[in-house]
C-alpha cells in the first residue's frame, strides 16, 4: 500500500500544481483576493505531497519491495541501507520524482520567504512555478512513474550500479538537481516581470538571492561530481569534457553571468534585458541537461539508459517553455534604451565584459557538446569533439576573465577607483614572478605550455590583487560579510585555476607490473609491493593490495588499491589507492593479476589536484556568505536604484 499512497501523493501534487498555475491568473483577471491568495498555500501543499511521495519510495527501497519495478531494477537485499536510500534517485524514474520535488521545494521556499515582495509579482511567480511543477509532474506520472508494480515480483533485485555505490551518489545528484531547478525561480521572476510590465531594481533585488542560492548548490554539485569521478572511476582525472559534465557546466556559466547582471540591474538600473534573457536561457540549459542524461542520445557513465521517446518528450517540454518565454519577451520587452550612463572603465563596464565573456564561453561549450549529436542525428556521419577543442577555446576565455577579475578592488560605479601606479603594478609583478617560479618548480614534471605558464601568472596575479589590499587596516575595517563573500568566491576561482594548471601540465603517470622484488620509480617516488589480502564486503568480494611509497629513502605513504567483484551485476570495479596531500596526490589503480604476487598497475602523481576542490569550496563559502549577508531572505526592503531600469509595457489589471 505504500507505493499506492506514494502514487496518490504524486497525483494529488500534480493536480494541485496545475490549479496553483491557473487560479492566480483568474484572480488577476477578475481582481479576486481569494483566488490570488490560494497560490501560497498550494505551493506549500505541493512540496509536502511530493516530499511524502519521495519518503514513501525510500521506505519501499528500505523494505526491499521488489514488486515495484523501479526498486527491483536498482536495489538488492544485500545493498547497504544508505545506498538503498540513495538508489531512490539512482535511476531515471526516481531522479525525475526528486526533480519535481526540488521544483516544488523551491516554490514553497519562495512562498515562505517572500512576504515583502510585491504581492502582484509574487502571485505571478508562484503561478509560473506551479505550472512548471504541474508539467513535469504530468511527465513523471505518464512516462516515468517509479510506483509501477510487477506481479509476481522477483525474489531478488538487480542491484544498484556498482559505480554508483558511493557516498558521492548520496550527495551529488540532490545538490545538482537543487542547483538546476533553483533557476526556475529566476525564470519565474523574469516571466512575472514581463507579464506585469515591471523590471526595476526592486525586482532584481528580490530575484538575486534565488540565483545566488541556486548557484551555490550547482557549484557544490559540480565540485562533488568532479571529486567522485577522480576517486571512484579510477582514471586519475577530474574532468573529461564529457557531454553530461558539460551539461552541468553550461547553466553554471550562464548562472554566473546572471548573478553579475542582477548586481548591475539592482544597483544601477542597467542590463535589464540581459537579466531577462539570462534568466530564460539559464533555466533552459538546466532542462537541456535533464534531457541529455535521459534521452539515450549519448553513452556516458553519468547518463541514464532510457527509451529515447521519453527523452523526446522532455525535449518537447523544453521547447514549449522556451518558445513561450521568448515569445513573451518579444511581445512585452521595451526596446527603448535605459538611462544609465557609465564609462567602459567602470564597474558597469567591466561587469558587462565579464557577462559577455561568460556567454561566449558557454556558447563555445554548447557548440562542442551538441554539434556532434546534431551531426549524427542528420545522418551525416559520426563526429568527435574532444578536449583539444574545449581547451583551445575555453582556456583563453578563462584567462581573460581572470585578468578582468584582478581589477575587483578598483571597481566603483561609473568609474574605476584611482590608485597609485605601484598599487596596481605590484600584484601584476608578484603574479608574473610567482607564476614563473611555480612553473620552474615543476620543470622536471611534464611539459608546461604557454597556457600553463599564463595560468600560473594570472592565477597568482588574481590572488595578489585580492589579498594585498587587506594588508591595510582601513580595508580590514571595511570588510563586511558581503565583501568577504565576494573575496572568497573570486579567490576560489584563482585557487581552482592554479590546481588545474599544475595537474594538467605537470602530472606524472606510468604503468608497470609491480612485484615483491621489483619496485617502480615514478619521479622522486619509489613504489614497493608489500602484500595482498582478500576482502568480503556486504555485496562484493575484493582483493586489496598494499603498497609503500618511499622518497629520499624514507616511507612517505601507504596505498591500498582494490579490485572488487559484484556478483549480482557480475561487474568488476577498481577502487584506486590514494595518498592525498595539499601539494599533490599519489594515485594507484590496480589492474590484472600477472602472476604470484605480481600485478599490473597504473601509477600517478597529481600535483596540487586538491586545490581544484579547495577552490570550489571557497566559491561555495563565498556564495553562502553573500546569502547570509542578505538576511532575511527576500524579506529586506528593496534597495533604492540610482537610475530607473528599462520599463516594460505597463499592464492594467
Amino acid at each position: 500500500m505504500l507505493a499506492e499512497f506514494g502514487y496518490l501523493s504524486l497525483l494529488l501534487a500534480t493536480g494541485f500544481a496545475l490549479v496553483q498555475g491557473l487560479l492566480p491568473w483568474l484572480g488577476l483577471r477578475f481582481a479576486s483576493p481569494a483566488l490570488l491568495g490560494c497560490a501560497r498555500p498550494l505551493a506549500l501543499l505541493n512540496a509536502a505531497l511530493l516530499g511524502a511521495a519521495l519518503v514513501l519510495l525510500g521506505i519501499c527501497f528500505a523494505q526491499n519491495d521488489f514488486t515495484l519495478t523501479y526498486v527491483a531494477q536498482h536495489a538488492n537485499s544485500a545493498l547497504p541501507l544508505g545506498f538503498k536510500l540513495a538508489a531512490v534517485w539512482g535511476g531515471h524514474e526516481g531522479s525525475m520524482l526528486f526533480f519535481v520535488f526540488a521544483l516544488a521545494l523551491w516554490g514553497a521556499l519562495v512562498a515562505l520567504c517572500s512576504k515583502r515582495v510585491d504581492p502582484l509579482i509574487l502571485v505571478r511567480v508562484l503561478a509560473i512555478m506551479g505550472l512548471i511543477v504541474g508539467l513535469f509532474g504530468l511527465y513523471t506520472l505518464i512516462f516515468s512513474s517509479p510506483f509501477d508494480r510487477q506481479f509476481p515480483g522477483p525474489l531478488e533485485g538487480r542491484d544498484l550500479n556498482p559505480m554508483l555505490q558511493d557516498i558521492g551518489l548520496i550527495l551529488h545528484p540532490p545538490l545538482l538537481y537543487l542547483g538546476y531547478v533553483g533557476f526556475a525561480v529566476n525564470f519565474a521572476f523574469a516571466m512575472a516581470a514581463l507579464h506585469s510590465g515591471r523590471l526595476d531594481g526592486a525586482v532584481a533585488h528580490w530575484s538575486r538571492p534565488w540565483a545566488l542560492g541556486s548557484w551555490v548548490f550547482l557549484t557544490a554539485g559540480i565540485v562533488l561530481g568532479s571529486w567522485w569521478a577522480y576517486y571512484e572511476l579510477g582514471w586519475g582525472g577530474w574532468w573529461f569534457w564529457d557531454p553530461v559534465e558539460n551539461a552541468s557546466l553550461l547553466p553554471w556559466l550562464l548562472g554566473t553571468a546572471l548573478l553579475h547582471a542582477l548586481v548591475v540591474c539592482e544597483k544601477r538600473g542597467a542590463y535589464g534585458h540581459a537579466v531577462l534573457l539570462l534568466s530564460i536561457f539559464t533555466f533552459s540549459l538546466s532542462l537541456l541537461g535533464t534531457f541529455v542524461v535521459r534521452s539515450g542520445v549519448l553513452t556516458s557513465v553519468h547518463a541514464f539508459a532510457v527509451d529515447p521517446d521519453r527523452g523526446l518528450t522532455l525535449l518537447l517540454l523544453l521547447g514549449l517553455l522556451l518558445t513561450f518565454a521568448l515569445t513573451l519577451f518579444a511581445l512585452r520587452a521595451d526596446t527603448r534604451a535605459p538611462y544609465a550612463r557609465f564609462g567602459l572603465l567602470s564597474k558597469e563596464g567591466l561587469l558587462g565584459a565579464t557577462i559577455l565573456l561568460l556567454c561566449v564561453a558557454c556558447a563555445s561549450v554548447l557548440l562542442g557538446t551538441f554539434y556532434p549529436m546534431v551531426f549524427q542525428s542528420l545522418h551525416l556521419g559520426s563526429l568527435s569533439v574532444g578536449a583539444p577543442y574545449f581547451n583551445t577555446l575555453f582556456v583563453p576565455l578563462a584567462l581573460v576573465l581572470m585578468a578582468l577579475m584582478t581589477q575587483i578592488p578598483r571597481l566603483r560605479w561609473q568609474r574605476l577607483a584611482s590608485c597609485s601606479r605601484w598599487r596596481w603594478l605590484l600584484p601584476l609583478l608578484l603574479g608574473v614572478l610567482g607564476g614563473g617560479l611555480l612553473s620552474l618548480a615543476y620543470r622536471g614534471q611534464g611539459t608546461a605550455g604557454w597556457s600553463g605558464i599564463l595560468a600560473n601568472m594570472v592565477g597568482l596575479w588574481l590572488v595578489a590583487s585580492l589579498l594585498l589590499p587587506l594588508s591595510q587596516p582601513a580595508a580590514l575595517r571595511e570588510l563586511t560579510l558581503n565583501r568577504l563573500g565576494s573575496l572568497l568566491a573570486h579567490l576560489g576561482v584563482a585557487v581552482c585555476a592554479l590546481g588545474i594548471a599544475q595537474v594538467s601540465h605537470h602530472s606524472q603517470e606510468g604503468g608497470t607490473v609491480l612485484a615483491a622484488d621489483k619496485p617502480y620509480r615514478l619521479g622522486a617516488f619509489e613504489f614497493r609491493y608489500e602484500g595482498s589480502e582478500p576482502l568480503i564486503g556486504p555485496n562484493y568480494t575484493a582483493e586489496r593490495i598494499t603498497l609503500s611509497v618511499h622518497k629520499g629513502g624514507q616511507e612517505v605513504a601507504r596505498l591500498a588499491p582494490e579490485r572488487r567483484h559484484y556478483s549480482v551485476r557480475t561487474m568488476n570495479m577498481n577502487e584506486p589507492g590514494i595518498a592525498w596531500g595539499m601539494l599533490g596526490d599519489l594515485y594507484v589503480v590496480l589492474g590484472e593479476k600477472m602472476g604470484p604476487n605480481a600485478y599490473a598497475m597504473r601509477l600517478h602523481h597529481k600535483p596540487l589536484v586538491r586545490w581544484i576542490w579547495l577552490g570550489g569550496l571557497l566559491m561555495m563559502a563565498g556564495g553562502t556568505l553573500r546569502l547570509l549577508a542578505r538576511r532575511p531572505l527576500l524579506a529586506a526592503r528593496p534597495a533604492p536604484t540610482t537610475a530607473p531600469c528599462p520599463r516594460l509595457e505597463q499592464e492594467s489589471l
